[in-house]
């Protein structure tokens, strides 16, 4: 499983966060800055927590783990499905 980059993540769009009247303020050592209403999510600290989640997820598998995959968004059921299914894992 590669690594991801700021660069992979900047296009992907990931750092565009929620609304500011619409957040959780638990999240704030994350946010970068807000722009327009949004929160811009500071993709430093992203990068490295999403590097040892995909760490993690590696190990796991790797030693017959089972995982679950959660995509509740209607864009993101049927690649959430598709992904599951790949690795014959769960999904929701």
């Amino acid at each position: 499983m590669a690594q991801v980059t700021m660069k992979e993540m900047l296009d992907a769009g990931v750092h565009f966060g929620h609304q500011t009247q619409r957040w959780n303020p638990k999240m704030k050592p994350y946010v970068y800055t807000a722009r327009g209403g949004i929160h811009i999510i500071d993709l430093q600290k992203t990068v490295v927590r999403a590097n040892k989640a995909a760490d993690f997820v590696k190990e796991v598998a790797a030693n017959g783990g089972r995982m679950i995959f959660v995509g509740t968004k209607k864009q993101a059921i049927e690649p959430v499905q598709e992904a599951a299914a790949k690795c014959g894992q769960y999904y929701v």
